[in-house]
Order: C-alpha cells, then sequence, then structure tokens
C-alpha cells in the first residue's frame, strides 16, 4: 500500500489535524529543576517542521508532591514551567503543528535516580507498588481530591496557554492505572472495589474534573494499557465485556479520543478477533482511537529503550488496519525520536532515508 491513508486529514470537536501521525510521548529527562528551556522547545518544533500531525508531549507532572519521579522531568504547573512550555507551544505552533500535554502522575514507582526523592508523600491507591509488596500509605480522600482537582488546574492552564488538546496518562502502572489494577487497589471506600468499573471511578473523576476546566470542545485523549511496567503479563479486561465496562465511566466523563497503548500494534487483544487494544477501544465506545507500539522500527520498545537498536520496518500491515478503519491515528515513538523527519519521509517516498534507532538517540534532544 501507500502511505496514503496516514496522510488524510483527521478531525474531532475542536481538534483539527492535517495527517494521522501522532508523536507518541515519551520521557526525555532533559528539564533540570522541572522547567523545559529552549533546547524542549526546538525538540518538539522539528517535529512540527517535519509533518507530524499531533505531538503529544513527554509526561508533564501535575501539582501533587510526588507527581514525577525524575528531577529532569518537567512540571505543568507554576510560573517556570508553564512559561517553558508557553515558549514551546507557540514553537510548535510557529511550524504549522498541534500539540497536547500529557498529564501525569507516576503513583508509587521507583525513582529514575537513587539519590534524589521528591519533596512530599508518595501517593497510592492502597500504598502498594506491585501486589503485595507495600510502599507508601494510601492516600486519604483529602489526597484524592486534591489530586483530581491538580489534574483540572493543568488542563486548565494547558488551554490558557494555547494547546490543541490534552491527554490523561492512564497506563503502564502509573497512578491513574494503579487505581484501575486490582491487584494494588485495595481500597474499600468507593475509589475501590471488585470490578473494574468500581475502580474506573477515580479516572472518571479526573476526566470530569478535566472536561469542567476546559470546557465542551478541547479534545480529552485518554492513554490506557493492560500491562503495567511492574508486570507485562496484567491483563485488567480479560473479554470485551470487561474493557467495555472498564472504559464506559470515562467515555461518559468526557473523553473523545482512546489512546490504546500496547508494546506490539499488531498483536490482537482478544481470542477470536484480528482487532488490536486501540481497534477494541473505538468499537466498544464508538470514539476515535489511537494505536501505539513499536510501529517502523523492527524489534520492540520496551527491549530498544533497554539498549537493543532497531532498523526501519514496513509499515504494510499498519496502513491496511488503517485504511479499513481499525483505529483513527498511529502514534510514532522511536522513529520519531531518533528522525524529526520521519513522517515527512514516508509521506514523500523516501525509504531508503529512513534512519536505524540506537540508544545513542536517548542521550540528546535531536
Amino acid at each position: 500500500m501507500t502511505a496514503a491513508p496516514l496522510f488524510t486529514p483527521f478531525a474531532h470537536k475542536g481538534l483539527t489535524l492535517k495527517n494521522r501521525v501522532v508523536m507518541a510521548p515519551m520521557t526525555r529527562s532533559f528539564s533540570p529543576g522541572h522547567i523545559p528551556g529552549e533546547n524542549v522547545a526546538g525538540y518538539y518544533r522539528r517535529r512540527a517542521e517535519g509533518d507530524v500531525g499531533l505531538i503529544i508531549t513527554e509526561g508533564v507532572g501535575v501539582a501533587r508532591p510526588a507527581s514525577i519521579n525524575d528531577p529532569n522531568v518537567p512540571h505543568f504547573h507554576s510560573e517556570g514551567p508553564l512559561a517553558g512550555w508557553k515558549r514551546a507551544i507557540d514553537e510548535v505552533h510557529a511550524a504549522g503543528g498541534k500539540m497536547a500535554p500529557q498529564l501525569w502522575h507516576v503513583g508509587v514507582v521507583r525513582n529514575r535516580q537513587s539519590t534524589w526523592q521528591p519533596p512530599g508523600p508518595i501517593d497510592s491507591p492502597s500504598g502498594l507498588s506491585s501486589p503485595g509488596k507495600k510502599a507508601a500509605e494510601p492516600m486519604s480522600l483529602e489526597d484524592i481530591a486534591d489530586a483530581i482537582d491538580a489534574f483540572g488546574r493543568a488542563a486548565r492552564d494547558a488551554k490558557t496557554l494555547g494547546f490543541d488538546a490534552v491527554e490523561i496518562h492512564g497506563a503502564h502502572g502509573y497512578l491513574i492505572d494503579q487505581f484501575f489494577w486490582g491487584g494494588v487497589n485495595e481500597r474499600t471506600d468507593q475509589y475501590g472495589g471488585k470490578t473494574l468499573k468500581e475502580r474506573a471511578r477515580f479516572g472518571a473523576e479526573v476526566v470530569a474534573a478535566i472536561r469542567k476546566a476546559v470546557g465542551p470542545d478541547v479534545v480529552i485523549i485518554q492513554r490506557l494499557s493492560q500491562w503495567k511496567q511492574q508486570d507485562y503479563t496484567v491483563k485488567l479486561a480479560a473479554t470485551p465485556q470487561e474493557l467495555e465496562e472498564w472504559v464506559a465511566p470515562l467515555s461518559d466523563a468526557g473523553v473523545d479520543i482512546f489512546h490504546g497503548s500496547q508494546r506490539r500494534f499488531w498483536e490482537p487483544e482478544f481470542d477470536g478477533s484480528d482487532l488490536n487494544f486501540a481497534g477494541w477501544l473505538k468499537k466498544v465506545t464508538g470514539k476515535p482511537s489511537i494505536t501505539v507500539g513499536s510501529v517502523g522500527l523492527s524489534g520492540e520498545f520496551i527491549a530498544a529503550f533497554g539498549g537493543e537498536s532497531s532498523k526501519p520496518a514496513s509499515l504494510g500491515n499498519l496502513l491496511e488496519r488503517l485504511d479499513k478503519g481499525e483505529f483513527d491515528l498511529v502514534a510514532v515513538g522511536r522513529a520519531l525520536l531518533v528522525d524529526p523527519h520521519w513522517a515527512a519521509k514516508i509521506r514523500d517516498g523516501r525509504e531508503s532515508e529512513l534512519q536505524s534507532f540506537t540508544p545513542e538517540a536517548l542521550r540528546s534532544l535531536s
């Protein structure tokens, strides 16, 4: 197939994109003091110049003391970080791009630097970093209310700064996902429960707070995953019915687009169907979805970030799925990290110019 399905316009509510290529959110840790500088703005601007339709930023911490686990990950609150993000969104817009911040709270996970500690208590539904492993104290109801409000305030700031959409990080075993996951959410109040529908309450209230903050037209994207960094084999929803039970409260609360994170986009999510995770999210909600997971490069992205190199790979299977409408947008990670002009090269048929991914790409903002 030609790459034409990737380069058709997309529009949903207040978001209009020139194509279906999305830059996947990737933690880069180049913002000392939690402030994104000119180098970060330039990094995102170059992807806009390279014809990426929508850029989703690295995860950015909301205003809770331990929302991030790295001193070089940017905040999305207070004067210095917000000024840095204003510069970034202005440069992306000047280059003809669109951008959404990925609003993030890591919950109880290991710090990326062993010598650094966040400046306040860890947030967690039940204090568990993985099933049976106590690492913190459970959040109080007051903590939960403040965390929900922090997401809403960050979304309001995103709208004020001029961002084109917002994404909520509800995947990979971070805070919102910890509430979804029965293995680490043992709460007996309204934020716990035996069913996915019950445990989705915290996530749904985060969505509702963001919807209230940004109004009806700003697109809210929700990133979800079955797998967790604590355990790649976790599957919250074993059937399509359980998936619908999980995501319906989020959809009802105001999610517009679901971002289904897989390690390998081509793998079917449930037996008896070729649909991947994003395909099923679209099917059970009736809303647009984004697929992601080792797009455009050989190998698998977890191994790649562990030091494995990768070579350019065929997009044939992806393009067929996109053309059939299994999902609506395609998030690209490593291929865009190593080459800001990846999308333009695919658009123009310059496959011979595509670059391989090596671990060295992680050491700079190219």
